[in-house]
């Protein structure tokens, strides 16, 4: 990242090893945390070890593997939870969610505010801008903030995600991956919700999902 002010951290969380990334300003020493997925008690230690107060939950979607630490967290810090309209069905459909993948139950989050496409979120000076990619899910946003991409599970690096559970569609991912993640510069580095991180320009070349583009 390109801005000497700001903080990022990456921790794997949950049952399905979520990328959940921790971004805060030195200067102003506020953060958000992307995708908090569970092991809520890591999140509240990297917050303290960098003197970070947590403003924002800020969640890409709302499948249950991203969620799962989010209401602990609500009620330990009292930080906002920020997640697009189209994913509200979803976050009421935890509890089925859970189960239909075998996994114990967690308490649902309430929703404080919805995301909207192209708004910014202010840490510390810097701007976080959400950009809405439906296709793994209707309401999946990423995050762009200087040349970082927080990509959840749209993009990966050599794939994408999967779109075959509700609201899914791959066309539409397609879609959103060509038209607002690969308009970006091929610098810009990609972090998604799960494995390593790549580059859009990485992506645009040798994703085999894009090989024929």
């Amino acid at each position: 990242m390109k801005s000497q002010d700001i903080i990022l951290e990456t921790l794997l969380v949950g049952p399905l090893d979520v990328n959940c990334y921790i971004v805060g300003s030195k200067k102003e020493r506020t953060a958000v945390a992307i995708d908090a997925g569970g092991n809520e008690e890591d999140v509240l230690q990297c917050l303290k070890k960098h003197n970070l107060t947590l403003q924002y939950l800020l969640n890409t979607h709302a499948h249950f593997d991203h969620v799962g630490g989010v209401k602990h967290l609500q009620d330990k810090t009292g930080a906002k939870f920020l997640i697009h309209q189209e994913e509200k069905a979803l976050i009421s459909s935890l509890s089925s969610q859970t189960r239909s993948f075998g996994m114990p139950s967690f308490p649902t989050p309430t929703i404080d505010r919805f995301l909207t496409d192209n708004e910014e979120i202010a840490i510390g000076s810097e701007k976080l801008k959400v950009l809405h990619t439906p296709g793994h899910s209707p309401g999946c946003v990423c995050f762009l903030i200087d040349d970082v991409v927080f990509t959840g599970d749209t993009l990966f690096a050599g794939s994408i995600g999967r779109t075959d559970l509700y609201g899914g569609s791959y066309e539409g991912l397609l879609t959103s991956i060509k038209k607002r993640l690969f308009t970006l510069g091929d610098q810009v580095v990609v972090y998604p919700g799960h494995g390593p991180s790549s580059t859009i320009g990485e992506e645009k070349r040798h994703n085999p999902f894009f090989k024929h583009e």
